[in-house]
């Protein structure tokens, strides 16, 4: 069965996720032993905070985002000891790290102390700084970006400003499925955003947990320091296709991969190509790898014909194999 591996992203992280996992396979308790140590590249213990919490803790960036990736490396390194191995990968925002770590392009030492990084300047750019991600449900592509503008519109002919004197965004950030897409940015213009799409026909406008306004331009200072950090770090051959998010297919032999993560912080996520593009590819199932199943759900919404199967836990490892094997 050719399967695709697909990564979750900030947002859908809970205390205690993976406890099962280390109690019972040797190379998810490798991962989290040698990043709770003092060579584990990190500045924090990830098993507890992973398992032990507290939630406001986690759901910081800085401390979310190499947890998250730790969860990811540590399942996949138990379902290929397993056999089971994707023949593409992607991955929603910080989940795309992930598939490059599949894909063999970071390594398990590399990509959690990384990703660290890219919370830290993530966090660092918009401190102090009032936002807000909404999910807008009902509405295409086309009207998102129109009610944007609108507000955009709005905020320049009433002169509104932030503290820091600039102009309050409200940018489309991830296009997850048909009929779920998010905005993000500063929360007086997301509150706006959120009336005027409900006025142009949104059936609800939901808050995401998240910390920061993910995927607009107000993260281009992270953009600049990823870029930066990009300079000293080795970027190993792509053994597997990935699928990059800020462009919703492979990359070009032109397109650089440090150039495309330095472009997904900043601009939107295509995830709803994503999906096709493995589809296209001949995708027989899709894994999703990580807590929760938000990803399988934007899956089932945009390749209704293809299955997909979320594994968090030690029965969803189980599960999964029956099914492959029969």
């Amino acid at each position: 069965m050719k399967l695709g591996f697909i990564y979750a992203g900030q947002g859908s992280q809970k205390v205690g996720m993976g406890l099962d996992l280390y109690e019972k396979y040797p190379e998810f308790k490798e991962t989290f032993d040698r990043l709770s140590g003092e060579t584990g590249g990190v500045d924090f213990d990830v098993k507890k905070v992973c398992f032990g919490g507290p939630a406001e803790t986690l759901n910081e960036t800085k401390y979310t985002q190499p947890c998250m990736v730790a969860f990811a490396v540590g399942m996949t390194k138990v379902l290929k000891n397993l056999g089971v191995e994707p023949v593409a990968a992607a991955g929603l925002s910080l989940g795309e790290y992930s598939a490059l770590y599949a894909a063999g392009v970071f390594t398990e030492e590399q990509v959690i102390p990384l990703v660290q990084f890219r919370g830290n300047a993530m966090q660092t750019a918009v401190s102090g700084r009032d936002c807000k991600m909404i999910a807008v449900l009902g509405l295409d592509k086309e009207t998102v970006f129109a009610g944007c503008d609108k507000v955009r519109e709005q905020i320049e002919a009433e002169g509104r400003k932030t503290a820091d004197g600039k102009l309050p965004v409200a940018e489309p950030a991830n296009f997850n499925c048909p009929g779920q897409i998010t905005v993000s940015g500063d929360a007086e213009a997301v509150d706006m955003a959120a009336e005027v799409l409900k006025e142009m026909g949104a059936k609800r406008c939901l808050p995401v947990k998240v910390s920061g306004p993910f995927h607009t331009s107000l993260m281009k200072p992270a953009g600049d320091a990823l870029a930066d950090r990009f300079k000293s770090e080795s970027f190993g051959d792509m053994q597997i296709p990935v699928i990059f998010n800020c462009i919703g297919r492979e990359k070009n032999d032109d397109e650089t991969i440090p150039v495309l993560l330095e472009n997904q912080v900043q601009k939107s996520v295509y995830f709803d190509d994503s999906i096709k593009a493995m589809a296209d590819m001949g995708i027989e199932a899709f894994v999703e790898i990580g807590p929760g199943k938000t990803l399988s759900k934007f899956v089932q919404k945009t390749t209704p014909d293809i299955p997909v199967y979320g594994v968090e836990t030690v029965r969803d490892i189980e599960e999964l194999l029956e099914i492959i094997n029969n």
